[in-house]
This record gives C-alpha cells, structure tokens and sequence, in this order.
C-alpha cells in the first residue's frame, strides 16, 4: 500500500513539474506581430507577405550596388550604398504607412456622422455600420464592404468588428470600433450623442495635429536633405577617377562605414526629436 501511495505521489509531482517545464506548443503562444508585417497592415498592403519585402530590399541593395561599383569601381562604397538602398523600401513602406494613416484621420470624422445619422433614421447598430460600405467615404469602403459580407454570413457582431480593425489597422479606426463595441454592448438610448461627441473631439484632434504637423515640417525635410547630400556628392565624386581612388583602401572603408553609421544615427535622432507623438493602437 504504501508503495502505491509513493507512486502516486511521485506521478502527481512529475506532472506538475512537466507542466511548468514543458514549453508550450507553438499554437498556444501568442502570435507576436513583427515591424514589417505591422507596417504592411498600416500601409493597406496586409495580403503581401513579409518575404517579398525582404526580397525587394535585397534586389534593391544588390541592383545599387553594382551601379555604383561600375561607375567607381570602388568596393567599398558600392557595398555602403547598397546597405543603404536596401532599406529604401521600408522607408518607402513607412512613408506610405504614414501617408494612409493621414487619409484616414480625414475621412473618420465624415464617416462617424454618417453613423450618427443613421442610427438617428431608426437604423440597427451593425446595419448602420454595413450601410458605410455604400454610403461611407471612398478610403473607407472596401473594409466596410468586407465587414457587411462577415456580418451577412456570421451574424456575430463582436468577430466582425475584430476583423473590421484588422483590416483598417489604423489607431483611430481603433477608437471607433471600440466605442462601437462598447456602445452595442451597453445600449441605451446615447448613442447618438455618443457617435456626435466622438466625430467632434476627431475633427478638433484632425485641426490640432495638421497644424503641428505643417509646423515640424522643416524639420523632416532638413533632416533628410542633410543625409542625402553627402552622398549624392560622392557619387558625383565617385566619377573622377583620381578623387574616389582614395577610398579603395582600408582607410578609406573605414571613412565610408562610419561616416554611413553617423548619418543612420543622426538621422534617426532628428527624426525623433521632431516627431510627433505617435498614436497607440488599442488591443491590436
């Protein structure tokens, strides 16, 4: 008998331990979403994958680098070119992100009254939200259009709503879903002043940032005009044979390379000093 208890005793404290020990599989894990795929969602470019990206980076780094390294024929600059041309398409993905990102905060407004006038004509709340498919601006419509077709064949207002922010993938197409969320949730008879509170703080939010925006302006364009002209310069330079020699050797790769890390660095710190503060997406 007590050599059944033992055992029991033994197998009960081996599977706690198995528990906490054993990693779980990676289904359980959440997924975690990477800068890249995050920025494809913001930029309306979800369905390309992160590998074509990659691809696009290194065909772009490769392609400069050749260039340059036939017109100079110097190794070491043509290498430090193409580090830099292969970032090109993410800062192009990040300008595009950026750019939508703008567009949408413009239209949010229009669209949120439209839902206000809707549910004010006596319209159900996810029919309200369907109906900006057809009648909401033209940037919002495909996400409309496709959250109208999930709530067709679903029913299940919440998982669609999930979906809708999904594809939007915009901080404040967040806020207005949640609210919408809270707002079906709850009930009551304060929705419409709720719909009308919220077009109005978007709009005042809308005016505030457009002004600091055309304000640090100049900062953005001095910060990229004074990294681009140093090397815009020395592949002009990079055409007299007698100028660019001077950077095949060791020497002269060292130049290259740091003088490529400080203009990263000083690049990104400007950026940063004259960044606007970003808005968060909620529980994205």
């Amino acid at each position: 008998m007590g050599a059944l208890v033992g055992l029991g005793v033994g197998l009960g404290l081996l599977l706690v331990w198995s528990a906490f020990a054993t990693p779980r599989a990676a289904s359980d894990r959440p997924r975690r979403t990477g800068r890249v795929e995050r920025l494809l969602a913001e930029a309306g470019m979800g369905a390309v994958p992160v590998r074509s990206v990659a691809m696009t980076c290194a065909a772009s780094g490769l392609l400069v680098c050749l260039v340059v390294l036939a017109l100079s024929r110097t190794a070491p600059l043509a290498l430090v070119m193409g580090a830099l041309a292969g970032y090109l398409p993410i800062g192009l993905l990040a300008g595009r992100a950026r750019r939508r990102q703008r567009e949408l905060a413009e239209v949010w407004p229009e669209a949120v009254d439209d839902l206000a006038s809707a549910v004010r004509a006596g319209m159900s709340l996810p029919d309200a939200v369907a109906a900006l498919s057809v009648r909401g601006p033209d940037a919002l419509r495909p996400a409309f259009e496709a959250f109208a077709l999930d709530y067709q064949v679903s029913g299940r207002f919440g998982d669609c709503l999930d979906r809708l922010k999904a594809r939007l993938a915009d901080p404040v197409g967040d806020r207005v879903v949640e609210g919408l969320r809270v707002a079906r949730e709850v009930g009551g008879g304060e929705l419409g002043r709720l719909l009308r509170n919220l077009s109005s703080y978007l709009r005042d939010d809308l005016r505030t940032r457009s002004e600091l925006e055309a304000r640090q302006s100049w900062a953005v364009n001095g910060a990229r005009l004074a990294v681009a002209a140093p090397w815009f310069v020395l592949v002009l330079m990079s055409l007299q044979t007698d100028v660019i020699t001077r950077y095949r050797t060791a020497t002269g790769a060292v130049v290259l390379v740091a003088g490529a890390v400080v203009c990263v660095v000083a690049y990104r710190v400007m950026m940063r000093i004259g960044r606007l503060p970003t808005e968060r997406r909620i529980l994205a």
